[in-house]
């Protein structure tokens, strides 16, 4: 049996800490999308890819969030003690977070929640996502490409200006391909034939997505066909973020059993055959 590598394990369990992090820089990298690189020295920086973090948002003005929010690791670096955040400014929580200046504190939970699985013996993989998923599937493609196997990204977005994180996935090897709405090429038919396309060509042994239903039912149906091994980070409102509050619970399928899994502990990365819907 092949070996597989955790990526939301190291050899010690990292456990969650409230850390209060430094913010380095806060800056946009397009018309709606922000990237916050915080100092987040101890557990913070120890995050695994898939994991995400409980933020407790500034408050703005008239935005005043009355919980937390999770959000996915983009990055998270032990050497130099920071992490990032890649967020969409759209809500009471993250017009409070595009507030904070360098120097500012933030306080962050984490890291939190089971990441994806890797295995060391596959040769390739394929990482499809849109928007701000892509930056949960970004520290994944840094996993991969560390162990030596050969990625596919299709990044989907509305238009050229909207897309993200391009040259992150190709400065780790990966084969960048984008598909867009504005030229038609991000609709599902297309998106398919160019799935298979790429399955056939690199003997693909895995698909990962985050976020779109759409996105997630496609991979979900194509993983089934070709027997790959499929998994989903899915997105979910959140409280309490540790599994007590009971309120981010999903149901998926097990064995032919619907089961009630909590994403922010159970999760929020699951095998793409228990999904449902």
């Amino acid at each position: 049996m092949n070996a597989i590598y955790s990526c939301s394990q190291a050899d010690v369990v990292t456990p969650p800490d409230d850390t209060l992090a430094v913010v380095i820089s806060n800056l946009w990298v397009n018309a709606e999308y922000k990237r916050l690189v915080l100092q987040a020295d101890g557990a913070a920086c120890m995050s695994q890819p898939g994991q995400f973090f409980n933020l407790l948002c500034p408050s703005e003005g008239d935005h005043k969030p009355y919980f937390r929010r999770p959000m996915s690791t983009y990055k998270a670096d032990p050497e130099t003690g920071q992490v990032e955040f890649l967020y969409k400014v759209s809500g009471k929580g993250t017009y409070g977070l595009e507030s904070l200046l360098a120097a500012q504190t933030l306080e962050i939970l984490g890291p939190l929640g089971k990441g994806f699985d890797l295995n060391p013996n596959w040769q390739h993989m394929i990482l499809v996502a849109r928007g701000v998923g892509l930056a949960t599937l970004a520290p994944l493609a840094e996993a991969a490409h560390n162990l030596g196997i050969r990625l596919t990204a299709v990044l989907s977005a509305r238009s050229e200006k909207s897309l993200l994180s391009k040259e992150r996935f190709a400065s780790l090897g990966a084969d960048v391909q984008v598909v867009l709405d504005e030229d038609g090429s991000s609709s599902i038919e297309h998106l398919e034939e160019r799935l298979r396309k790429i399955i056939a060509h690199e003997g693909s042994n895995a698909v990962f997505t985050c976020g779109s239903k759409r996105l997630t039912r496609l991979l979900k149906r194509l993983s089934a066909e070709f027997g790959l091994v499929g998994q989903v980070a899915l997105e979910q409102q959140m409280v309490c973020g540790l599994g007590m509050c009971q309120c981010c619970v999903e149901v998926f399928e097990v064995g032919g059993l619907k089961v009630g899994k909590r994403v922010c502990l159970e999760g929020p990365c699951f095998n793409l055959a228990e999904v449902v819907g």
